[in-house]
């Protein structure tokens, strides 16, 4: 049955691009003779064309993020995994799909604006500065949460940091290569991508060990690797796209393919069954009723609103030609769906009794693609590693990504134009998640909590509240053109 439903899920999701994604295009008018913001406002900074396989990866390593993995094994241990499921393909394939598309043919279509921006002529002046500032603390929810996610994931697994840290350095050599030493994509990319994979192996060789930077540093690793990745997110923000953003978003898209295939492998041929309940109860103690619920906790993989500050916010400046933008907004939501039913398959074939349904999403993703990695002969440890390498994966494109967006509203907020005033707005959106990494959260009982537990409630609530304000804007702008 599990096998039976993932095929279900793909050709649901390819038979979705050829025909709705052609149906949206068509309803936008989609042109290439129109040049993009990339090309009419050019800066070398934010503002580069991109090659479509390489902002694809861009976008869809930054709006996949722990959401589509996180949530949905939240869900399905709260309620079961039918709901969830149901709503991953209904939403991702007609909400989800058309809101990120939308959203990015609006931003192009009015100079890379930001979605507030676009909707400044049919607001109050406070209500869109209410809206920035909304979108920004939106912004800053996701920072707190992945910072702490990724910071969990290095200590749990000190080989991931390691990987992660030479991911980087290869991001770097590959933006040089293909940005100033002109080596085209695909060469740079036969070059590059193995040594990624390389990498991972390399991290398991030589892990950063979480008690010598205990003993060296007299802090918490959490912290101390907290502390590290919000200074990360300072360097990807206030640099060129081109140097960082683009490349390490294109080479970690091949670890999450690589995942996907890993899902796919061993989904197919692995005889694993469905034993968990497809239903559970319609209201949990933990998080309250199954409605509306289910559509907050799954929010990356069906619809998010943070989608349409990606595209918006960093895709749209990059966009080489209007034809792209379905492969790019469209494309990667329904490729963020698969990532979220692999994810929903991991709790699907575990025991209703199961321990591990105790345990944090991240132990039963990585759990999960273990067992999926050794139906092709790959140890279960190197699986299971490879499982939360792929997850920081996400998670780390995520922050440097939101990080920009949080620069580029600040400054909108305050009309900030100077070129260093990036420094500041950076410094700004940083602030807070800062905070959240140094202090330690406590729950109504007085017990500490990591942060990502206490925030995602908030951000799964705040994200679906900006989905449905994007949406709603976009309605305005359309019927704005006389469009239905």
């Amino acid at each position: 049955m599990l096998t039976a439903i993932f095929l279900t899920s793909i050709i649901l999701f390819t038979v979705a691009f050829f025909t709705y994604g052609r149906f949206l295009d068509r309803r936008f008018e989609i042109d290439d003779r129109r040049e993009t913001p990339s090309h009419t406002d050019y800066d070398g900074v934010d503002r580069v064309p991109a090659h479509p396989a390489v902002l694809f990866g861009h976008h869809f390593s930054s709006i996949a993020g722990a959401g589509p993995i996180v949530g949905p094994i939240i869900a399905a241990v709260a309620f079961g995994w039918a709901a969830p499921l149901v709503w991953i393909l209904t939403g991702a394939i007609f909400v989800g799909g058309a809101h990120d598309f939308s959203a990015l043919v609006a931003s192009i279509r009015n100079r890379g604006r930001s979605i507030a921006d676009i909707a400044r002529e049919s607001m109050s002046p406070l209500a869109y500065r209410l809206l920035l500032l909304f979108m920004w603390l939106a912004l800053v929810y996701v920072l707190a949460v992945f910072a702490d996610l990724t910071a969990t994931t290095f200590v749990q697994d000190g080989g991931v940091a390691t990987s992660s840290g030479l991911f980087i350095a290869l991001a770097i050599g590959f933006g040089l290569c293909i940005n100033r030493f002109k080596i085209p994509v695909l060469w740079a990319s036969l070059v590059f991508v193995p040594l990624v994979f390389l990498a991972t192996w390399v991290g398991q060789v030589i892990p950063v060990s979480s008690s010598w930077i205990e003993s060296t540093l007299g802090v918490s690793p959490a912290k101390a690797w907290s502390v590290a990745l919000i200074a990360y997110c300072f360097v990807a923000s206030v640099t060129p796209v081109w140097i960082l953003l683009q490349p390490r978003d294109y080479l970690s898209s091949f670890l999450l393919y690589a995942s996907m295939f890993l899902g796919l492998v061993g989904i197919l041929f692995g005889g694993f069954e469905v034993q968990f309940p497809a239903f559970i109860t319609w209201n949990s103690a933990d998080l309250g009723p199954l409605f509306p619920i289910v559509f907050i906790t799954v929010a990356c993989g069906a619809c998010s609103g943070f989608h349409s500050l990606v595209a918006s916010g960093t895709s749209s400046k990059q966009l080489d030609k209007e034809s792209h933008a379905r492969t790019v907004g469209y494309g990667a939501m329904l490729v963020e769906g698969l990532v979220a039913v692999i994810a929903l398959g991991t709790v699907m074939m575990l025991a209703a009794d199961d321990p591990l349904r105790n345990q944090p999403p991240l132990t039963v993703y990585g759990t999960g693609i273990s067992r999926f990695a050794a139906v092709i002969g790959i140890p279960k440890e190197l699986g299971f590693s490879f499982g939360l390498l792929a997850l920081s994966t996400f998670i780390l494109t995520t922050l440097d990504t939101a990080t920009r967006l949080g620069r580029y509203i600040f400054e909108e907020f305050f009309q900030l134009s100077a070129r260093r005033a990036r420094y500041l707005a950076t410094l700004a959106t940083l602030a807070l998640p800062t905070v959240f990494a140094l202090i330690t959260l406590k729950d109504a009982q007085g017990q500490p909590i990591p942060a990502w537990k206490a925030i995602w409630p908030v951000f799964g609530a705040t994200n679906q509240l900006l989905a449905g304000l994007t949406l709603l804007v976009l309605a305005v702008w359309l019927r704005k053109l006389g469009k239905r």
